[in-house]
């Protein structure tokens, strides 16, 4: 007896409707992430954050019980690439230890390339252009980092074009912007008002004038100190 079924030749009748499609096979999940989980939920929770450098180890120096060298570095490679993770580390939240305690700021690139990453992955999935998103995102990223524009780039230049094109297109913007403050400071200080009255003059908000005006003197005051 074997398992072949009988041959007929009815035709089935048809519907004129598709069969169903399969339901996508789930992924289970990592035996090693929901061990992770269950021992530091605020870590690997709902919510992930981004972990210090060397945890890896210090896992493995804490619980030697529960997890193998190899499997835990299959499960941390997984939990390092997903986007959940990614998002933590492109919002620029510091790196925690173990026991939930920040101990250092994410390296600038690191913060940089998880935002290409994230772009790239749902640029994919959509029909929208992205890359205005994408500017915003990096710009704050620029501008979070404490580096100046030059140092910035040379940071993060890669061997593809296309992207360093996107770290570019950002550089040309903040650039434009420092420009725009520095030429109203110029105005506000050939202008002889306060900043009240300038603001009033040109019908601005006095409170918008007096912040970019105070972020232009601090970048000026920075470049001065660099270049001393």
């Amino acid at each position: 007896m074997t398992d072949t079924p009988p041959v007929t030749t009815e035709q089935p009748a048809r519907s004129g409707k598709r069969p169903p499609a399969k339901a996508p096979r789930q992924r289970q999940p990592s035996p090693v992430l929901e061990r992770l989980f269950e021992l530091y939920p605020k870590l690997f929770g709902a919510k992930f954050l981004p972990l210090k450098l060397g945890v890896f180890q210090d896992l493995l120096a804490r619980h030697p019980e529960d997890f193998k060298k190899d499997e835990l570095k299959i499960a941390m490679g997984q939990h390092a690439r997903s986007t959940p993770y990614l998002e933590s580390v492109a919002a620029g939240l510091p790196r925690h230890d173990l026991d939930g305690n920040p101990v250092e700021p994410v390296a600038p690139e690191h913060v940089h390339h998880a935002i290409l990453e994230i772009f790239r992955r749902r640029q994919a999935r959509s029909r929208e252009d992205l890359r205005p998103r994408l500017q915003l995102r990096l710009i704050a990223a620029i501008e979070a980092s404490g580096l100046s524009r030059e140092d910035y780039a040379a940071l993060v230049r890669v061997q593809d074009e296309a992207t360093n094109a996107l770290v570019d297109d950002a550089l040309a913007e903040l650039a434009v912007q420092a420009a725009k403050r520095e030429a109203l400071l110029r105005a506000f200080e050939a202008s002889g008002k306060t900043e009240a009255e300038f603001a009033d003059m040109y019908g601005m908000n006095s409170a918008e004038v007096a912040a970019t005006l105070a972020r232009v003197r601090v970048d000026q005051a920075a470049k001065a100190t660099a270049t001393a």
